[in-house]
């Protein structure tokens, strides 16, 4: 398969899941599926890693993956060959950008993993608004989710929407890492590194 449409494969690839982590964030400003004050949501949902990392950030490399198959850069000096080939190269800098993009959402999604969410603790003599598990291993201890007076099941929502954000960007590094590598071989060897398309 040509370098060019490989790239195009992989943009295809990138565009459902900076759709998905946009709208895990989004879900994420309503803990327990239920509106929220600004003051009851977690601190990390703020931080945006699904819409600005995993979402905006990564529109530029997947548009210029998108178009590789048919760029020339407008030939080079007239010659196409040349003109695919400074395509391709310059495609390792927006593999770069959503690698970077898918980055920030990671480690803004296993921050938020370990930390727990932000919910209401109720005790004897009063309730307040707290991480209950940011020193504990909650992960291992369903049990003590029960913490969370408010909003309902917002450990469950919180972890699950997390972890889709930190597969997607996982996910998302890996094809972008690809794309770099597929943009350098590119560089060197063409479009198609067998066939017509290899003349210089």
């Amino acid at each position: 398969m040509c370098s060019g449409s490989f790239a195009k494969c992989l943009g295809i690839g990138l565009l459902p899941l900076s759709v998905v982590c946009v709208l895990c964030n989004i879900l994420l400003f309503f803990p327990g599926g239920k509106p929220a004050d600004s003051g009851e949501i977690s601190q990390e949902v703020w931080y945006f890693g699904g819409i600005l990392g995993s979402g905006v950030m990564m529109i530029f490399p997947t548009l210029v993956f998108l178009g590789l198959k048919n760029n020339d850069c407008c030939g080079c000096c007239g010659n196409e060959s040349c003109g695919r080939r400074f395509a391709m190269l310059s495609s390792i800098l927006f593999a770069g950008v959503g690698v970077l993009g898918a980055g920030y959402s990671i480690v803004v999604s296993a921050v938020a993993i370990t930390k727990g969410p932000l919910c209401m603790v109720q005790n004897s003599t009063e309730a307040k608004w707290t991480y209950p598990f940011e020193n504990s291993n909650y992960l291992s201890e369903p049990d003590s989710w029960s913490l969370c007076a408010m909003p309902l099941n917002v450990v469950s929502w919180n972890l699950s929407l997390f972890s889709v954000l930190l597969a997607m960007g996982l996910i998302q590094a890996v094809l972008c890492a690809v794309q770099g590598v597929n943009g350098l071989l590119g560089a060197l060897c063409g479009d198609c590194c067998r066939g017509s398309d290899a003349a210089v």
